[in-house]
């Protein structure tokens, strides 16, 4: 289906070389960036009254093609389920077998790397960082189940672009990450749940020849449209009617999670993040900027519809922990029942009276009385 080798030198053969620095200066970033992530992981915890991973190691840091190494890992291990449904189809006789089949697949596993390098190759250039849930199995089974990784050279282009403090620019970053890590390690059923999802998600594929071809129909549609300045994306082209539902609901559990991060990294405070408030402003000017084409480019991707999603969920988690304060919020956390549908996300206090049962009541955005107002501006994204 997919020749990952190809996709790895594709990706790493296309991507943009970063920032130029010496030895010196390469290694103190990577040296200051563990060092804040360890300094995040105290700060998450206190202010989201959440305990994640017990002393967790510091985050590891990558360049481009680093990143893209331990993507193509994280998506060998999430299509596995689909690798063996399709193994199954061709012994039984389900899809062409023969000398031409082989050829055939061979090829076209090839070109598909291709395709995914060269996404990769673009999304390595932007991502400044991610908290990976999906890593190959240690044999050991001591290494932990995820690992939070930070794109050094992108993290130094960007706060270079935008003229801000280089150590608030990367803590707050860092506390975005750390967020992350401290949601899956904290919340037991989270990680299983995700997975769940995407399993079902990827086994709900419509593997009939005939599907398929109409699916790349779609998505050439969607290529289209996205030219012409229109919102479709190839994830909304390509997916079966079962798939949809499926994507509704990990939809609204990322929109919860990526809201949640960038609430806490902005509500953390000054104190922690003096130039919080410019890192903020400049960073979002500079999201809403780019060429046409890297417009169209991140519509044919869906990244500005899932951006989109994320400011719903900051604003959602905002005005809850508002209302009923940090403690309430965490409530979200109990089981997946508690999850806010794509409904609730958009009026949290239909949230609020299902899962907390109590009058709202006016409470300060955090236990220790900071954050943003209300009504803040807070979308956000942590491409480049």
């Amino acid at each position: 289906m997919i020749d990952w080798n190809v996709a790895v030198q594709t990706g790493t053969r296309l991507v943009r070389p970063g920032p130029q620095v010496s030895q010196a200066e390469a290694r103190e970033v990577v040296e200051e960036l563990r060092g804040l992530s360890r300094i995040a992981q105290g700060h998450v915890r206190k202010f989201t009254g959440i305990d994640g991973e017990q002393n967790p190691a510091p985050a590891t840091i990558v360049d481009r093609p680093g990143w893209i190494r331990a993507n193509v890992d994280g998506f060998r291990v999430v299509l596995e389920p689909l690798m063996e449904r399709l193994a199954e189809n061709r012994g039984s006789g389900g899809l062409s077998g023969g000398p031409a089949g082989a050829v055939f697949q061979a090829v076209g596993s090839r070109v598909t790397g291709m395709q995914v390098g060269a996404i990769l190759a673009y999304m390595a250039s932007r991502v400044l960082g991610q908290y990976e849930l999906f890593l190959p199995p240690d044999p050991s089974g001591r290494a932990p189940t995820g690992r939070l990784t930070l794109v050094a050279p992108n993290i130094v282009h960007v706060e270079n672009e935008l003229g801000v403090d280089s150590h608030d620019f990367r803590l707050w970053v860092c506390l975005h990450e750390e967020t992350h890590r401290t949601q899956f390690t904290g919340v037991e059923w989270l990680r299983p749940y995700v997975q769940e999802q995407m399993t079902a998600f990827l086994l709900a594929s419509d593997l009939d020849p005939a599907a398929m071809l109409n699916r790349l129909r779609e998505a050439a549609d969607a290529v289209v449209d996205a030219v012409r300045g229109g919102d479709s994306s190839l994830i909304d082209a390509i997916q079966s009617p079962e798939q949809r539902k499926i994507l509704d609901r990990l939809t609204a559990v990322m929109t919860l999670v990526e809201g949640h991060g960038d609430y806490v990294m902005d509500a953390v405070g000054p104190q922690v993040v003096p130039t919080v408030a410019e890192i903020r402003a400049r960073f979002q000017g500079r999201r809403e900027g780019g060429s046409r084409m890297d417009k169209t480019i991140r519509r044919l991707l869906g990244i500005d519809m899932k951006m989109k999603q994320y400011a719903e969920g900051s604003r959602f988690v905002r005005r809850v922990v508002a209302e009923v304060g940090m403690d309430g919020f965490n409530q979200v956390w109990t089981s997946p029942e508690t999850l806010p549908t794509h409904d609730e996300l958009r009026e949290p206090a239909s949230w609020i009276a299902r899962v907390v049962g109590t009058p709202a009541i006016t409470a300060p955005p955090s236990r220790n009385g900071t954050g943003p107002k209300p009504d803040a501006a807070d979308d956000n994204d942590r491409s480049a």
